[in-house]
């Protein structure tokens, strides 16, 4: 399990430039999978087919990873930039970059602003904002600069997976490369008479652009989306904002986004719950308030679609040091399996 997770997670693949996960999960599933296509917005596409009067069952995982993007290079060589997706201002300030070229190369840098030893007392207390930042790349004028990178080059956090203590894993993007793992390994295990397309979505992180497209494609009679879920098992947030946590099993979600995201299909979430049950694999149930998730596209497609996602849940989300629990992720996987096999 951890050499994939540890590939997909330390990939580049901003939102818009997903071209590394794809091509990880093709060669993953290149001989697990009867066809595989990528869509005119750069969806992956497995299909693993069933019998021919059997339900087709999406399974999506977005690709993407919240990001930066080069916005401007000032005379003396500094890089502005542009968020991509949802980032909090305070976890940016003085982390290592790379800045991405379409050829593949990377260019280290490291985001700096103005020291605090330069600020007055009502600056200190703020928290500095993007705009404010700048990327140094160690470039001595613009012209150098402009030879190492462009404007419309993504960025992503320098940080490497690693293993901590009692089955727990951290790196950057878990959001949602958790998913793509656990999408791959279902694709592997699963043997059933419906047919499976496993879908890893683009641009999710920037309005579930992806989903929208390969649901209207596929048109399936049922989707599942994989995705994580805040784990709220750690000082500083109240059990019950998010009483999922860590080696508790996947999140079966109900609700996101106070119902305005996903409201579950009672089908679906009959089936996972049930399944879970009779399969003796541990689960927790989650009704959400905050974001959401792949599924609220696919669920609004065409006539309708009967939708439900299962999570990981992770601590630390949107920033580059997500935790996660290997356990977890094994159960979500179990529990998918189980569950498109009794569909």
């Amino acid at each position: 399990m951890t050499n994939l997770l540890k590939e997909l997670s330390n990939a580049p693949g901003v939102s818009g430039f997903e071209e590394n996960i794809r091509k990880i999960m093709s060669e993953e599933l290149k001989d697990h999978v009867d066809a595989i296509e990528i869509d005119g917005l750069g969806n992956f596409i497995a299909v693993k087919k069933g019998k021919a009067d059997g339900k087709k069952i999406m399974l999506a995982a977005h690709m993407d990873e919240i990001g930066l993007m080069v916005k401007h290079i000032d005379d003396k060589g500094f890089v502005k930039f542009t968020k991509i997706g949802g980032i909090n201002d305070q976890m940016l300030l003085n982390q290592e970059v790379y800045i991405h070229s379409d050829d593949g190369k990377k260019v280290l840098g490291v985001i700096g602003a103005k020291p605090p030893h330069r600020m007055k007392a009502a600056e200190r207390k703020k928290v500095t904002e993007y705009e404010n930042m700048f990327i140094d790349i160690g470039a001595s004028n613009k012209e150098e600069a402009e030879k190492m990178v462009g404007v419309g080059y993504p960025i992503t956090i320098k940080h490497e997976y690693s293993e901590l203590q009692d089955n727990l894993v951290t790196g950057k993007a878990f959001d949602n490369r958790v998913g793509c793992y656990v999408l791959i390994e279902a694709m592997k295990r699963v043997k059933t008479d419906a047919t499976i397309y496993g879908v890893g979505t683009v641009q999710e992180e920037v309005g579930l652009k992806g989903a929208r497209t390969s649901a209207f494609k596929i048109n399936p009679d049922m989707a599942i989306a994989l995705d994580v879920t805040i784990a709220g098992d750690h000082p500083g947030i109240k059990f019950e904002e998010a009483p999922a946590k860590l080696n508790g099993g996947p999140a079966i979600i109900l609700t996101d986004a106070s119902g305005r995201g996903l409201i579950t299909h009672p089908t679906v979430k009959k089936l996972l719950i049930e399944t879970a049950d009779t399969e003796e694999i541990p689960y927790q149930l989650e009704v959400s308030e905050g974001g959401t998730t792949d599924a609220t596209a696919i669920h609004l497609t065409r006539e309708g679609i009967p939708t439900g996602v299962l999570s990981v849940p992770t601590r630390y989300i949107h920033t580059p040091v997500e935790v996660v629990s290997l356990e977890d992720i094994e159960n979500t996987i179990k529990l998918l399996v189980a569950a498109l096999e009794k569909a």
